[in-house]
């Protein structure tokens, strides 16, 4: 199972988001410090949870960090992330 996948898992697992995207984008920092040859090193998550309803953003960045742990100790060496609640944005 590719880490992408791993994360998708977890985060949906953990949050049962109403949206969920996560970008492999590694070959974007090629030549950079923590990639690796084959990439997932580098991930962008856009998440739309009611988890994140009265959280503000680092709280919810704190979440989503303790969630993927793991991964962010291991392989994962940037984690950029937008996170939401499902109001926010509308309107």
């Amino acid at each position: 199972m590719s880490t992408r996948d791993i994360i998708i898992n977890k985060l949906r697992e953990a949050f049962l988001p109403e949206s969920l995207d996560v970008a492999d984008e590694s070959h974007l920092h090629e030549g950079h410090a923590g990639h690796r040859p084959g990439g997932e090193t580098h991930f962008r998550v856009y998440i739309v949870s009611e988890a994140f309803e009265g959280k503000g953003r680092v709280e919810r960045h704190r979440m989503i960090n303790a969630t993927l742990a793991a991964e962010l100790e291991g392989s994962v060496h940037a984690l950029a992330i937008r996170a939401q609640a499902p109001r926010e944005g509308q309107g």
